[in-house]
């Protein structure tokens, strides 16, 4: 497993919201939730608060994450409850999928990984979509100022059109850009990208 600061960044903050009330589903994965259905992967679950949520709608879900305190919540989690959800720490920056999904789903976590990476891992993703299946994006861009959490030459602002580039050929059921304050006056610039995978794709 390759640690860095993001990764120890949000170990640490897991750690914390823990001890607080649950968390809710974030704006992201409210958009995603009506569009999954079926075998699903949650790459970057965090605390599995979608992962949860999906599979109370029927879904099977697999669940990976770099925090092995997210990971050990989740865990205790389904033990607890009987939800359909297998989780596991994975070092995301060069995971092997080794199976096909319905809906994959990544939401924040593609920018911590430098540009080359991050298109790579997101190619890994579309491939492993079935066909006729969802792919769920969430990405900063480019005007983004809030980089506290960033390895300084290890991370990735996309630029705005990269989503829709990267997406040609697939059903666009969704896409937006979201911008949200941060502390010091910066700025948090989102795009999420919600695309079907054409029928005849192999």
């Amino acid at each position: 497993m390759t640690h860095s600061k993001s990764i120890a960044f949000f170990d640490q903050q897991y750690r914390h919201q823990l001890k607080e009330a649950p968390v809710t589903l974030n704006p992201f994965e409210q958009l995603a939730i009506p569009h999954l259905r079926g075998d699903v992967l949650d790459f970057g679950c965090g605390l599995g608060n979608l992962a949860f949520a999906a599979a109370d709608i029927g879904c099977q879900v697999t669940a990976l994450d770099a925090s092995p305190a997210a990971i050990e919540h989740i865990r205790h989690r389904a033990a607890a409850t009987g939800a359909m959800v297998s989780a596991s720490v994975a070092d995301l920056r060069d995971y092997s999928i080794s199976a096909d999904y319905d809906c994959i789903v990544c939401i924040g976590l593609l920018m911590f990984f430098d540009c080359p990476t991050a298109f790579k891992v997101l190619s890994r993703l579309q491939s492993h979509v079935r066909p006729g299946g969802i792919a769920v994006i969430n990405v900063l861009v480019e005007g983004t100022t809030y980089i506290d959490m960033f390895e300084p030459a290890g991370h990735c602002l996309f630029a705005r059109s990269e989503m829709l580039d990267r997406f040609k050929g697939w059903r666009i059921e969704h896409s937006d850009f979201r911008d949200f304050e941060a502390p010091e006056a910066t700025l948090k610039r989102f795009s999420t990208i919600i695309a079907r995978k054409p029928d005849h794709c192999v």
